[in-house]
């Protein structure tokens, strides 16, 4: 990407409470990016093609949505998020984020960084559901979204507010020099940030070049003092959701990029370095590969719901409209599952849905995690194996014996 670099200078700050070396006085540089929006783009025939591939699969794996599906939308929509939090250092085990996420429902506490994980869920059903769809999509929007991936962080305070200070990648925590990336200086990030909310509003780029360079400008431009790399590849879901080709199911593009962390931050670097097509053939190999891994499990996880339809029939075979069936139905967008939120899922009676869970508990489709009387939860068969899958970017395995899980205690 072209633009400029400032050279700078860094005060000498005898009240840091830092080794001497970092409270002197440094030169460094700050990249201020050249505007995005309007911006013209020719691609070779080989990286067009490549391109189209990644588009291809985006949109086969969203030619299968309906509204019965929708619990497998929320799955993917998880899914993209935990991977995006993942990339920030944040990892929590699957089966543990689950369970931390019943918890939760329950009214119980969950611990900090599962907090903050399933804060980035939020964001992104935020970013997918109502920040794409604002005509005029702005600043306010990304404010938004940023808002939702802090609201569980311990530093709340900086939650939608753009940054005052500059800001640097890598090299010390005391000073910009020796950084291995130094954004723009707070006074050039609104007018990015309005730049960038225009070319979003763009359609002349293909839509996976467009979500590429809105994301790697976005991770340039580096607005806020935290929680950029989660706002930013949230914002590749709403330029996707707004083209009109990912409409129902997100492509897991973080699952990938986490897998290859090393060589995400490469290509983010070659951006910034007028290596643009070299971001771009990455980024779309990673949006073709995420589409179609996802493709691959959402395949699975419906097998998966026939053994769970199967299963009940051996056991209570309910009638076609139980409740328990319902249940089913929505189990994959939740892996550990409560009474309340079985309700809320279902729009069923509390009676209905106690009956439910204890026929899905005996056939085997429910396990329960506690012993408790109360405020009890039950994990889905096999579902969080599977999960595990998809997070590592990993082709689906055979069906076979799913394992049961163990309680947790009361």
């Amino acid at each position: 990407m072209s633009g400029k670099w400032l050279q700078l200078r860094w005060q000498h700050d005898p009240r840091l409470d830092a080794p001497a070396r970092y409270r002197r006085a440094c030169g460094y540089e700050a990249f201020v990016p050249d505007p995005l929006a309007d911006r013209s783009l020719s691609l070779d025939g080989v990286l067009a093609g490549l391109v189209s591939e990644a588009e291809s699969a985006i949109a086969a794996l969203n030619d299968v949505a309906r509204p019965a599906l929708a619990p497998l939308a929320r799955l993917l929509l998880r899914t993209e998020s935990i991977a995006s939090s993942k990339i920030e250092g944040m990892q929590v085990g699957i089966r543990e984020l689950a369970r931390a996420e019943a918890k939760m429902d329950a009214g119980k506490a969950a611990g900090p960084t599962a907090r903050e994980i399933l804060a980035n869920i939020d964001a992104m059903e935020l970013a997918v559901h109502e920040a794409a769809m604002a005509d005029p999509f702005g600043i306010d929007d990304i404010l938004a979204i940023h808002r939702k991936v802090m609201e569980n962080s311990t530093n709340l305070h900086i939650a939608g507010r753009l940054r005052t200070v500059q800001n640097w990648i890598g090299g010390n925590d005391y000073n910009p020099c020796g950084a291995d990336f130094v954004p723009p200086p707070p006074e050039y990030v609104a007018d990015l940030l309005a730049d960038l909310c225009a070319a979003i509003h763009d359609d002349l780029l293909p839509p996976v070049v467009q979500a590429a360079l809105v994301h790697a400008q976005f991770e340039t431009i580096h607005p806020f003092d935290d929680g950029n790399g989660r706002t930013g590849r949230a914002l590749i879901h709403v330029v996707l959701r707004r083209r009109e080709i990912a409409t129902a199911y997100v492509p897991p593009i973080s699952v990938i990029l986490a897998s290859s962390r090393d060589r995400y931050i490469e290509g983010l670097t070659d951006f910034r370095e007028d290596r643009i097509d070299a971001w771009i053939d990455s980024f779309a190999v990673a949006a073709y590969r995420a589409a179609r891994t996802a493709s691959a499990y959402l395949d699975a996880v419906k097998e998966l719901t026939e053994q769970w339809r199967a299963l009940l029939s051996q056991t209570s075979d309910p009638r076609s409209d139980a409740a328990a069936w319902a249940i089913i139905d929505v189990l994959p967008a939740h892996p550990c599952i409560t009474a309340p939120v079985a309700a809320a899922a279902i729009g069923r009676s509390r009676p209905q849905v106690y009956q439910a869970l204890a026929q899905l508990e005996e056939s085997g489709v429910l396990i329960p995690l506690t012993e408790a009387k109360r405020n009890r939860s039950w994990e889905a068969l096999g579902l969080l194996e599977l999960l595990e899958g998809l997070e590592s970017g990993q082709p689906p395995r055979e069906s076979g014996e799913l394992p049961v899980p163990e309680r947790t205690g009361a």
